[in-house]
């Protein structure tokens, strides 16, 4: 726990979706590795960096998630629709209306991730004083991943999605790895202000980067070379490997 931090954390933890591409009747995040629930191990995360609340966004065969966290420290919010991540947050709005400090956003099925790897996070979003502070990585096959596009002092002008990326950006391997934290203010005034045009029709979370720039706001990155941490499971195929990686 770092206790010369004096701003609270708290955490929110994206459950909610179907995971279509694991072809089977699990929610996503209830997959195991190491024997563990993906989602287990993250409020896990949430509780060793010292988090003091901890909301995990449910929604697809939410039973068995809640079943899953039954014994931890964590309280649910409820995304029915699945509109996309920034949608998935605002369903939390009502579980931080009295709470002021950092949100970290991290994803029910990043498994690998550890308590170090956000420290940093967290410690670069304190030192720079930024609204906001996103975790990237250089990934040698970008593909599927935002791009992150830097300004001219290497803070963040922006992520674009890949469907929505031109050739250009495309060539770029910094990519987002879904894990942000967040002034909680900032986050909860501006999320409902952001749109879903786009090539999935989603609110995307990230779309709200923009408009805290527009408030003239440092938007600051965290860059790990911690690449396999960050690895998302959308697939049986990247369940096994990251099965694989963590017992490396």
């Amino acid at each position: 726990m770092n206790h010369s931090n004096p701003t609270p954390l708290a955490v929110i933890i994206l459950a909610a979706g179907k995971g279509t591409r694991m072809n089977s009747s699990l929610p996503k995040v209830m997959h195991r590795v190491n024997g563990v629930p993906m989602v287990t191990q993250i409020a896990q995360l949430a509780k060793k960096i010292g988090a003091v609340k901890t909301v995990v966004v449910v929604g697809h065969k939410f039973e068995l998630v809640k079943k899953a966290l039954e014994t931890e420290a964590v309280e649910f919010a409820y995304q029915f629709e699945q509109q996309g991540t920034g949608h998935a947050v605002l369903q939390c709005a009502e579980n931080f209306k009295d709470f002021t400090g950092n949100i970290l956003i991290l994803s029910g099925d990043v498994p690998l991730l550890t308590a170090p790897t956000v420290q940093q996070l967290l410690q670069r979003h304190l030192m720079s004083s930024a609204s906001a502070t996103v975790l990237t990585a250089d990934a040698p096959r970008p593909e599927g991943y935002g791009r992150v596009i830097r300004s001219p002092e290497g803070n963040l002008s922006a992520i674009v999605e890949h469907k929505d990326a031109s050739a250009h950006q495309l060539k770029i391997h910094e990519i987002n790895a879904g894990i942000y934290v967040f002034d909680s203010s900032t986050l909860f005034r501006l999320l409902p202000l952001i749109g879903n045009k786009n090539a999935q029709g989603e609110y995307y979370l990230p779309d709200v980067i923009p408009l805290i720039l527009a408030e003239n706001k440092t938007i600051a990155i965290e860059k790990t070379k911690n690449v396999t941490e960050i690895q998302g499971v959308n697939t049986v195929e990247q369940l096994e490997k990251l099965n694989e990686n963590s017992q490396n």
